[in-house]
């Protein structure tokens, strides 16, 4: 039994959610996402409420069950409040500047690295060494928060790098005499 596909979906003030067949698609003051949901699984909505339980009793529909769940509280949360992932870039003359819609790192290299900043997403950086990914779908802002710490993930030995906001890195100690 999943424990988290139990609980209901509260749908907020300004969120309007529509139930079509297999797919759920919600709209708020921050876009218009939706979710295509396995056959496994049923949705219902009553008044400002989501549930979702499996259709029987087979492993993959009970293995649905909270995943479903835990999609549309996402699509529900991001067109309400969005979300956001800070990181941070630690290192002598490492640096972020957005300029048009990409976002231009200098990360160490003998070039400035180009990151295009994709649709939905909006990237802000309030230092040099701070930047904000926010955006409504929860999975592109984790993507591109991801793809933009892979130019340079922060080193064990001087912690230099783009690191997420609280990460915590386990430091090494450096060579002995």
């Amino acid at each position: 039994m999943s424990r988290v596909g139990l609980s209901p979906v509260t749908v907020p003030d300004g969120v309007t959610l529509n139930v079509a067949g297999q797919v759920v698609t919600a709209k708020g003051k921050l876009g218009e996402l939706s979710v295509n949901v396995v056959d496994d699984v049923e949705v219902t909505h009553e008044e400002n409420q989501v549930r979702v339980k499996p259709r029987n009793d087979s492993p993959r529909a009970r293995a649905m069950w909270g995943t479903t769940r835990s999609l549309v509280q996402n699509i529900v949360t991001g067109v309400a409040e969005g979300f956001s992932i800070n990181l941070e870039i630690v290192g002598v003359g490492y640096r972020a500047a957005v300029q048009g819609k990409e976002l231009v790192l200098q990360l160490g290299f003998s070039h400035e690295v180009h990151h295009p900043i994709p649709e939905g997403i909006t990237i802000k950086c309030e230092r040099p060494t701070a930047i904000t990914v926010s955006g409504a779908d929860r999975q592109l802002v984790g993507q591109v928060a991801a793809n933009i710490r892979e130019y340079r993930k922060p080193e064990p030995y001087k912690g230099k790098g783009v690191r997420y906001e609280n990460e915590f890195i386990l430091r090494k100690e450096g060579k002995k005499k």
